[in-house]
């Protein structure tokens, strides 16, 4: 599933991100990849233990918290704490898959999460830098994604993908990634399909009638049967 979500930050919260990453110290982008991502990758990137970092990190997670289209695509059984980084011109990242298994650390826990669905949220306005897209690969081709500030792509984490590099300004962006409580990603998209529809409904029919009611209970089955927590 690809999917873009307009508008996760608000005007405010886009703000103040931009003022703080502006004002950041960065370091090596290496430092968080794999072995063989780290050989195609290069970019700087805030600490992930910084206090800018937790601190930006709560605001994504709280929009995150209040999107019902991030929660209904990807039902999150977890996310890992966001990651920032910044590529400045000739900065790229070249093609590679992500880490199907993460450590994180998050409220005083170390665990790890098996990522299902890998998010880039971007913080740059396209007019401010030149390159620096989000490059998907499939065996249908190419599709290059480059949004507004404050909106978000969802990607399947078994995606091939690249970041051109960046001619003119920088480029800032979060990153993460989800574990879903369904981890098929057509089950996915079946749920998120069927919960739009139920949406679209409930707006014609009100939340009582019994088309709406007969939908409500087919999703909720389907999850029963299809999540894993």
């Amino acid at each position: 599933m690809l999917l873009h979500v307009p508008g996760l930050l608000d005007a405010g919260e886009l703000a103040h991100c931009q003022e703080m990453l502006r004002a950041a110290q960065w370091t090596d982008g290496r430092e968080t990849a794999g072995q063989q991502s780290a050989k195609s990758k290069n970019n700087r990137q805030l600490p992930q233990d910084s206090p800018a970092c937790r601190e930006l990190g709560d605001i994504v997670l709280r929009a995150l918290g209040r999107n019902a289209t991030f929660n209904s695509a990807v039902l999150p059984y977890r996310v890992s704490p966001p990651l920032f980084n910044r590529y400045d011109v000739g900065m790229s990242f070249g093609a590679h898959v992500d880490n199907a298994i993460r450590g994180i650390y998050a409220a005083g826990i170390h665990t790890r999460i098996r990522t299902d669905v890998s998010s880039t949220l971007f913080l740059s306005d396209p007019d401010d830098y030149d390159g620096g897209e989000l490059v998907m690969s499939d065996p249908g081709g190419e599709q290059a994604i480059r949004l507004p500030a404050g909106d978000l792509v969802l990607y399947s984490t078994t995606v091939l993908h690249r970041v051109t590099p960046v001619t003119r300004g920088s480029r800032l962006a979060a990153f993460f990634w989800s574990q879903s409580m369904v981890a098929d990603e057509t089950r996915r998209r079946i749920l998120f399909d069927l919960d739009l529809q139920t949406i679209t409904l409930r707006e014609r029919l009100g939340d009582h009638d019994p088309a709406v009611l007969g939908l409500t209970n087919i999703y909720h089955n389907l999850m029963r049967q299809w999540c894993i927590l």
